[in-house]
């Protein structure tokens, strides 16, 4: 597969589709021949897989089972079908307002969930819907929050930007807003002395925010276990970093707090989830088992579709550039290329576990549909935290107002 052109430099503005970090979906090597399911196996990461500024690379050999990339070839096909679910469903207008796919994006979540502790948490904006699912939701509840259903995890009234799990904290829907949210976390996990960390992310479009950098200086000055998490798709909307950032290395933007530990920023290939898994291992520990503070992590990846459901996207860029990144880059298709010359699963198998993924989807589809809208009663929930309701809300009119007690 081709790659996508390399340079060196860093901190310059960079060309369109240029980036100083190997891309290709399919470029990680098999060191040592796999056995059983179970036997963990050694895997070469290609050299170019990440990109660092003031500290080590991780270590480019990594350790996988055939189970562990089964279920991750598994999980990014199942979590694109439901994403293509959704896009089906707001063509056919049954989910309205805002809507904004990962498809082309999935080996960061799904390497994420891989890297990382069941009680590590996670916060990002509105590009959402797999981490929902990944860290303990369901694609039912997904899909019928989009539909306004009462199935859905947020009752049906969150829609898609507000879906939550105890590990999860959301999607957000206010730019970059979600970033000290993350900070915040990671502090409460620091004061109760879990040995767990945050991953507070947001896209290449939202990284010029104040409240990021405002996120990083605290998060530095108090040492707090926060992995802030650049998902570089390369469009903030429809504008390419380019016209947006005077500095496109998003990972070289956490800058030096004097007196204090160095920051720690590295570039990552996220479009290969071995990659993606390793620079979120090596993130983990650096947070958590080595203390050493936060630490930004760039993934360098690309969406299909438009920014949102609203957005063709093809106005700010060409068809021919979509096309080849699906044809030369896929993630899912990388790793199934992986898959197959290394013996792990055969093109058979391997679509038997797509009809498997589509079956899945389509049931949880029809399932949400079943679910009923919320009635108007759910209205006054959970607008307080349950136990702390004032005695009396009110509505648009003081004849809608609900008295609680």
């Amino acid at each position: 597969m081709a790659s996508l052109a390399r340079v060196r430099l860093l901190g310059r503005r960079l060309p369109l589709g240029a980036r100083g970090v190997q891309t290709t979906a399919d470029t990680t090597q098999l060191h040592q021949a796999p056995s059983d399911a179970s036997e963990p196996f050694t895997l070469k990461l290609h050299e170019d897989s990440f990109q660092t500024y003031n500290c080590p690379k991780p270590d480019l050999e990594v350790q996988v089972t055939k189970s562990e990339l089964l279920e991750m070839y598994q999980q990014m096909t199942t979590m694109r079908r439901m994403e293509m679910a959704a896009d089906a469903l707001y063509k056919a207008k049954m989910i309205r307002g805002f809507c904004h796919l990962a498809i082309g994006q999935e080996a960061v979540s799904v390497g994420m969930e891989h890297g990382i502790d069941k009680n590590d948490r996670v916060i990002t904006g509105y590009r959402c819907h797999p981490f929902a699912v990944l860290r303990g939701g369901s694609i039912k509840g997904v899909i019928a929050e989009l539909l306004g259903r009462k199935g859905g995890m947020s009752q049906g009234k969150g829609g898609s930007m507000h879906i939550f799990t105890p590990s999860f904290f959301g999607g957000n829907g206010i730019v970059g807003a979600q970033v000290p949210v993350g900070a915040g976390a990671a502090f409460a996990q620091q004061y109760k002395g879990e040995k767990n960390c945050t991953f507070a992310m947001y896209g290449d479009g939202a990284s010029n925010q104040g409240q990021v950098f405002e996120a990083y200086n605290m998060a530095k000055l108090w040492n707090l276990p926060t992995i802030f998490v650049c998902e570089n798709n390369k469009y903030g909307m429809g504008t390419p970093a380019e016209r947006s950032s005077s500095n496109t290395a998003y990972f070289t933007r956490g800058d030096k707090i004097p007196g204090l530990q160095r920051s720690l920023r590295s570039q990552v290939n996220g479009m290969d989830i071995i990659a993606a898994k390793q620079a979120v291992a090596y993130a983990r520990k650096w947070a958590v088992d080595d203390q050493n503070g936060p630490l930004v992590l760039e993934f360098v990846t690309y969406r299909y579709g438009g920014h949102s459901m609203s957005d063709p996207g093809t106005t700010y860029r060409t068809r021919e550039e979509v096309q080849r990144m699906r044809s030369t880059q896929d993630p899912i298709r990388g790793l199934q290329r992986y898959l197959e010359e290394w013996g792990v699963a055969t093109e058979q198998e391997l679509k038997a576990i797509d009809k498997e993924a589509k079956a899945t989807v389509d049931q949880a589809v029809a399932e949400a549909k079943e679910s009923p809208e919320p009635p108007l009663e759910d209205l006054w929930k959970d607008v307080y935290f349950k136990g702390t309701e004032p005695q009396f809300l009110r509505g648009r009119e003081r004849e809608e107002g609900k008295r609680f007690y």
